[in-house]
């Protein structure tokens, strides 16, 4: 099984003919050694790869990897030790406010209602009261949250809060969308859901994201392409293109037999990075 997936050509990610929006042209980061006692050390070595408009592309790889470092340089909050990395042709000197950052965590306020939590991103932009509270309720329509505008987020699950939360990340129009393991602090049950929600809500948007996870059956069932990276320091190793059906349906593809078959060679693979290191 994993020689067929390592031989076969690779088949074209679906968005193989759209512009590059992300792009990683031999990024290395290095942190340490300035302060006195402290030892340097790499986090991600000679990165390079694209990610084109449209597309949803996960990475995984061991912990302690640089995955949540890929992350910070791409919403400018670090800096390349080397090489470049560009957002819709220019490249990232700081932080960037077309990036939409999801974490763990949903992060609202809690004294501000749900719609006013959406409309929180907007606020920094030029942008009038009239077309902030439009956005924010379309995305809230989006999500499925429209009855809950109102509503403060201590009266909302877990899951419907993570979904005012990404409402909230669209509002602001990005290039593309960060999530950092979003769903990794929900039970099973309301992940899965969850999952879906976010697919099918990402996938009406058209929105580029990229989405850091440990978990290989989401990676699988949510993405156009995998990126594989090693043990520290973190490289990409291996790239899959995952030829599915059902990228708004997590659910339905995790269920395929392709499905399975990619999720048993990532398990493999990394199980093995794990123990060569």
């Amino acid at each position: 099984m994993t020689a067929d997936l390592a031989t076969a050509p690779r088949p074209a990610a679906p968005a193989s003919s759209a512009a590059t929006v992300l792009e990683f042209a031999g990024v290395t980061k290095r942190f340490g050694g300035a302060r006195r006692g402290t030892t340097p050390f790499t986090a991600v070595s000679q990165l390079s790869f694209d990610v084109r408009a449209g597309e949803f592309v996960s990475i995984v790889g061991p912990s302690g990897c640089g995955k949540s470092t890929v992350l910070n340089l791409v919403a400018g909050l670090d800096r390349p030790s080397e090489g470049a990395i560009r957002l819709s042709g220019a490249e990232v000197a700081g932080p960037n406010m077309q990036v939409g950052f999801m974490l763990q965590k949903d992060l609202l306020l809690p004294w501000r209602t749900i719609l006013r939590n959406v409309e929180f991103g907007l606020e920094a932009r030029p942008i009038g009261r009239e077309e902030r509270r439009q956005r924010a309720l379309r995305e809230l329509d989006r999500c499925r949250l429209a009855d809950f505008a109102n509503h403060y987020p201590f009266q909302l699950s877990g899951g419907m809060r993570q979904r005012a939360a990404l409402a909230r990340t669209l509002a602001i129009q990005p290039d593309v969308v960060l999530l950092d393991e979003p769903f990794s602090a929900l039970d099973a049950q309301t992940k899965l859901l969850l999952q879906r929600s976010f697919a099918q809500t990402i996938h009406a948007s058209g929105v580029t994201t990229l989405l850091i996870t440990h978990d290989l059956a989401e990676a699988t069932a949510m993405s156009d392409r995998i990126l594989v990276m090693s043990e520290r320091p973190g490289r990409i190793v291996e790239e899959i293109a995952v030829d599915l059906p059902y990228r708004d349906d997590p659910i339905a593809r995790q269920g395929t037999p392709r499905a399975r078959e990619i999720i048993a060679h990532l398990f493999q693979s990394l199980h093995l990075a794990e123990r060569e290191a």
